[in-house]
């Protein structure tokens, strides 16, 4: 990301406010592509926009996760190549993913989980984004537009799993696929990148026994056919949020 340009965004950005309160937010400007699972059928032809047909989710069984996790963010930071930043301190580094544990107070029963971006339907980092760099495909992947985010950190506030990270250094050796700058909000992306040729993600890919990947608007895909027989919670649920991701064992 130039460093310039995004002074640049934000300075225009400021002007047009002129101390108004609220902002409409405007639809990013670029096209997106149309992906599909890996194992059903090669990805569509990149002039081939986005539709809602299929709503890209998974179920991550936790009772089969060996290491709570770990190896799913392993596999997110070599892919992404964030959290090694070196000039920031650790409360500010990046995590798309992390492995988070949790313990019952009246039994003292405790597991560890991975948490990241839960793709919800109605995301409220989408809602506060006063520019639409916080946007929704319509194959449900909630993701940042890093050449329209002005880094005002508002969507950092409304997410309520904590997913988002801000980078507060200038970074080299960026991966072309997962671009990442300076003063700008970044979050797990469901290797959107992977999903439009046909692959799977890679923390799916790394954890193969627990995680099952596809198409939720498919109620005969392998994660609807397994949420429908030992279901799929949400992490808070109580939010009406409608997650993408979901988990079995918690």
């Amino acid at each position: 990301m130039n460093q310039n340009r995004v002074d640049e965004y934000r300075r225009n950005f400021m002007t047009t406010l002129g101390g108004v309160a609220a902002v409409a937010a405007v639809a990013p400007s670029f096209v997106l592509q149309t992906a599909h699972a890996a194992g059903e059928v090669a990805a569509k032809p990149v002039d081939q926009a986005v539709t809602n047909a299929k709503r890209w989710g998974m179920l991550i069984d936790v009772t089969k996760l060996t290491d709570g996790g770990a190896g799913m963010v392993a596999a997110c930071k070599k892919e992404h190549g964030w959290g090694d930043e070196a000039h920031s301190a650790d409360t500010q580094k990046a995590h798309w993913a992390r492995v988070v544990k949790v313990t019952d107070k009246l039994t003292q029963n405790s597991f560890s989980l991975p948490v990241m971006c839960q793709h919800c339907e109605n995301p409220p980092c989408v809602d506060v984004c006063p520019t639409g760099a916080s946007m929704k495909r319509a194959d449900g992947i909630v993701q940042v537009n890093k050449h329209i985010c002005i880094g005002c950190r508002y969507c950092m506030m409304a997410c309520p799993y904590k997913a988002r990270s801000f980078v507060h250094e200038a970074l080299q050796d960026q991966k072309p696929h997962s671009p990442r700058g300076m003063g700008t909000v970044e979050s797990c992306n469901m290797c959107v990148h992977r999903i439009d040729a046909g692959k799977l993600p890679a923390c799916v890919e790394a954890a193969p026994d627990a995680v099952i990947f596809g198409d939720l608007n498919d109620p005969n895909s392998a994660v609807s056919q397994a949420m429908k027989t030992i279901g799929g919670k949400q992490i808070r649920a109580d939010l009406g949020l409608n997650t993408g991701v979901r988990y079995h064992g918690i």
